[in-house]
């Protein structure tokens, strides 16, 4: 795969131009919902929540409303993701993120017919309590941005799918040392899903301050 030199700024906005266009053909979607649905997929070291907060912001620039929604405010309860124990990366990957629950409480709404009122989380890490947030309203045509890492895989109906990757040993580095526990389950999702390829667009995050990608999304060349 070619990669070519980017600034998140100028990805922001061709990933924005991008949004912008299909939230203006009616039939860009392919399941007919009347919003558009975004994955930010990348390990936390990636940060994926950081351009999912600027796409946001550039896409309500262009009088789209945009939600971010991290599915960290969705683990399952800690009786269930800490059932092999605190630091099994293989529950990691499988039962801490409630992908039943993103369907039910983010997705559903959004499917063609839906009301648009979107769950922003579910359960607070922290206290492992339920948040209890209102549901917070997505008017058509807005976009919904989901980050977090794992998200390819699920069938989720995402419009636009990105993957901000690292290289074994970047991930490895930029990985608080207490957190180095979960790397398998980063390569476990590597071998099962093949996220650089699935998704479809893809940005090297190796040096943060020196992001990579493999052009625009498709269509939009």
């Amino acid at each position: 795969m070619r990669l070519e030199p980017i600034t998140w700024e100028r990805l922001t906005e061709q990933l924005a131009d991008h949004v912008a266009a299909d939230a203006a053909d009616p039939e860009a979607s392919a399941d007919g919902s009347s919003w558009r649905r975004v994955a930010l997929d990348g390990a936390p070291p990636a940060a994926p929540d950081r351009l999912a907060e600027r796409l946001a912001d550039a896409l309500r620039v262009r009088g789209l409303p945009a939600m971010t929604v991290g599915t960290g405010g969705f683990l399952r309860a800690a009786s269930l993701r800490f059932e092999f124990g605190k630091r099994d990366p293989d529950a990691y990957y499988d039962r801490w993120f409630d992908t039943g629950a993103l369907w039910r409480e983010v997705f559903a709404p959004l499917d063609p017919g839906g009301d648009g009122r979107v769950l922003p989380d579910l359960r607070a890490p922290s206290t492992d309590l339920p948040t209890r947030s209102p549901r917070v309203p997505l008017p058509p045509g807005g976009a919904l941005l989901l980050h977090g890492p794992f998200l390819l895989g699920h069938w989720f109906p995402f419009d636009l799918s990105v993957h901000l990757g690292l290289s074994a040993g970047a991930l490895e580095r930029l990985t608080a040392e207490d957190e180095r526990w979960s790397l398998p389950a980063y390569a476990r999702y590597e071998d099962d899903v093949a996220p650089r390829e699935a998704a479809d667009v893809f940005v090297r995050a190796d040096k943060p301050e020196h992001p990579a990608w493999n052009g625009p999304p498709p269509g939009r060349r």
